[in-house]
């Protein structure tokens, strides 16, 4: 093994330790990553190999092998700077090998750093260094006498003040610089320092947003990220001014302890001015500024994992299939804009009214609603939440208590609707109608299956985050890409009725791919079955082996394409079907059912040559053949009367749904105009680290109502029941 593969190795074996994986599972995904293989790929079909390790445990694996070895190829080029400098010595390049982040590294490096023009560059140019040496000696002899020796016209060092005062400014330097110094002091910073706010412009608060920072201060080991968020923003925003504070003496007592050799030197009193401003004037500013970005780098993560799991609850909402859904798009002005969409998302009518002022034909939006109800049996009601919702839902929930028919309604969250209305695909897609229309047409979608018209939109702009704009942004959008492409490929995607959008997430494929392959359906008709897809041009074929398992044609030639089993498979298929005495029609049957019930997985999988995990889920794909995983989730909460703000009374036990989850609690939509705040400390009896250990977005939930504050339009809620 050469001297690369052992390092690698050790590598590995730091991140298994590091996630607590096997390290035979963490070489395989390397290794099954190397070799161009997708995350849900290595997923669902490598499962042998990887231990049945999930997407979230593979990418983690990823980033920090990625980290890691950032690290490591920093340490070189580090090694290599300083080693040509001449200066690295044995001691220095054990340090920097065995450091085990970029901050030790940087503060290792940062003596020999290429600097810019300092206090402590010119006293060296002015040829100070070797009197600042001599004074580290803590000598005996007079200072001023020493000092006369380095006095120059030429240099510009004209008094014994001036030499004393560059020597001080190179002593300074040298403590600033000191990497164990440095580490002691950011780890005393975050055990005992403090985040502190002060209000820098109260008029910039118009809403007195900020005002709870105006005089704030917490310790730097306490803050919770939502807060860290909130006062970059304030601190952003010119509102408030924002700092670490940090017992200054215990600090200086510390740094003296280690540089001032001899207190009875006549150096001591000189050295100890040089260290403390070196620590006002380098150290603190700079360990403040390195606190605050691990500060904000955390409370960044905490945001974007919020935001995440949010977003994966929402996007594998249950859809509600089958139904003929109207879509409502609320507005005052401009009337309610009406979209019929078929059982499988076709539009079948656009139509607007006008039951609300300042038009108001109440009576004539009343008949046209009823009319479209019955002409084309609509089934559900799906009511965009923006501006007039409450309204708009005032008005069908009158009509559907009248109507014979059962037909229910939902508010549905229209979070990104007016981004994609406005969007060049909404465009392709509906390129004769106005933006409102495509809007109620998204909001009818969106309730049919949620995943499939949520992935149009951009991940941020779907409503489910917390100090979203705050955050990096790449790091944002990474994330959430990978949120949406676990999801649609733990769903799975039909092939012959997929926007490109959606194929876009499958994984193997592409933006391009996936527009020749609705190029190719569009031209040629339905795909009748997987092979067919091989023809797609920029499809190769590992691209075609990543992507195929994910993408179903639900009525082609081959009954086995309606499932999630990999074509890799389907000899090993055949032939347990064949000892069964049964064949691929028989899928999802009772007689499969039972025959496949009574196997010995460990026999069957070593007659096969198949992994058991493997085996497993192939038994799984062909007793439900067209299993979609959101089907096994509560559905949601269908409406057919509304509530008011003035109804709710404390005490009100209500059924709600849970539409956001941030760090202090849990919004719930209950059917009023406000979604109810559940604070984290009315969550549960017991202690609730998060709240999303709790709750998910789309839950529905039993709530009381806490309080109402009418003024302003806020409801408290508790999931804890009234003794």
């Amino acid at each position: 093994m050469n001297d690369t593969a052992v390092k690698d190795d050790q590598l590995l074996g730091k991140i298994a330790a590091e996630l607590s994986i096997a390290y035979k599972q963490v070489k395989s995904v390397i290794s099954l990553l190397d070799e161009g293989n997708t995350v849900p790929f290595i997923a669902r079909y490598r499962k042998e190999m990887t231990g049945a390790l999930d997407e979230v445990q593979i990418r983690s694996i990823l980033e920090r092998w990625q980290y890691i070895q950032n690290l490591e190829q920093r340490k070189e080029e580090v090694l290599r700077i300083i080693e040509e400098q001449g200066k690295l010595t044995d001691d220095l390049s054990k340090a920097i090998t065995k450091a085990e982040k970029l901050q030790e590294v940087e503060d290792l490096y940062r003596p020999y750093k290429q600097k810019r023009r300092t206090k402590a560059t010119v006293a060296k140019e002015k040829g100070l260094e070797p009197f600042a040496d001599w004074l580290m000696t803590f000598p005996k002899d007079s200072i001023e006498q020493k000092a006369k020796e380095f006095l120059s016209e030429e240099k510009q060092v004209l008094t014994i003040e001036d030499a004393i005062a560059g020597a001080k400014d190179i002593i300074a330097e040298m403590v600033s610089d000191d990497a164990e110094g440095r580490k002691w002091i950011r780890k005393e910073t975050f055990k005992s320092g403090t985040v502190g706010s002060a209000v820098k412009d109260a008029e910039k608060d118009e809403k007195n947003v900020y005002e709870m920072y105006y005089e704030y201060e917490e310790p730097v080991n306490k803050i919770v990220p939502h807060r860290i968020l909130a006062l970059n923003r304030g601190e952003k925003e010119d509102i408030l001014r924002v700092s670490i504070k940090m017992n200054a003496d215990l600090i200086t007592a510390y740094l003296s302890r280690k540089w001032i050799r001899a207190q009875h030197s006549p150096a001591a009193p000189f050295v100890q001015e040089a260290i403390e401003d070196g620590y006002k004037r380098l150290i603190q500013p700079s360990i403040e500024r390195e606190i605050r970005a691990e500060l904000t780098e955390k409370a960044e993560e905490q945001a974007i994992h919020i935001f995440s799991e949010n977003l994966r609850n929402l996007l594998l909402q249950p859809p509600l299939k089958g139904k003929v859904v109207i879509g409502v798009d609320p507005a005052y002005r401009t009337g309610c804009k009406l979209a019929v969409v078929d059982e499988t998302g076709k539009v079948l009518k656009i139509d607007v009214i006008y039951p609300h002022p300042p038009v108001s034909k109440t009576k004539e939006a009343r008949e046209k609603f009823i009319n479209i109800l019955r002409e084309y049996k609509v089934e559900m009601a799906a009511i965009g939440n923006g501006t007039a919702s409450r309204e708009t839902e005032q008005f069908v929930a009158d009509i559907l208590k009248e109507m014979k028919e059962e037909i229910f309604y939902l508010i549905v969250n229209e979070a990104g609707a007016s981004v994609y209305s406005a969007s060049d695909l909404a465009r392709e897609e509906f390129p004769n109608f106005q933006v409102e229309e495509r809007s109620a047409v998204s909001i009818a979608r969106r309730l049919q299956d949620p995943l499939a018209e949520l992935v149009k939109i951009d991940p941020k702009s779907v409503g489910v985050g917390q100090y979203q704009h705050d955050v990096s942004q790449k790091q944002l959008s990474e994330s959430l890409h990978f949120v949406v492409e676990t999801a649609v490929n733990r769903v799975g995607v039909n092939v012959n009725t997929a926007s490109s959008s959606l194929l876009q997430y499958v994984a193997g494929l592409n933006k391009t791919a996936a527009n020749n392959i609705v190029k190719k359906r569009e031209e040629e008709g339905k795909f009748t079955s997987r092979a067919e897809l091989k023809k797609v041009p920029r499809l190769g074929a590992k691209t075609f082996e990543q992507a195929i398992g994910f993408l179903r044609v639900l009525d082609g030639k081959q009954p086995l394409d309606r499932t999630g089993i990999h074509p890799e498979n389907y000899d090993e298929v055949k032939k347990l079907l064949t000892s069964l005495g049964l064949t691929v029609n028989d899928l999802g049957s009772e007689e499969l059912k039972t025959a496949l019930g009574g196997l010995n997985l460990k026999s069957v999988s070593e007659e096969l040559s198949i992994g058991e995990l493997t085996l497993k889920d192939i038994i799984d794909a062909l007793v439900r053949p067209e299993r979609d995983p959101r089907d096994d989730l509560p559905r949601p909460l269908l409406k057919k009367d509304v509530l008011k703000l003035e109804d709710l009374k404390a005490g009100m036990e209500l059924q709600g749904t849970v539409r956001n989850v941030v760090d202090f609690g849990a919004f719930v939509d209950i059917g009023v105009k406000q979604d109810g705040l559940v604070h984290i400390s009315k969550l549960s009896n017991r202690f609730v680290k998060h709240p999303l250990d709790i709750v998910s977005v789309g839950d529905v939930v039993t709530v009381w109502v806490d309080s109402v504050d009418m003024k302003k339009g806020r409801v408290a809620l508790t999931m804890l029941p009234p003794s």
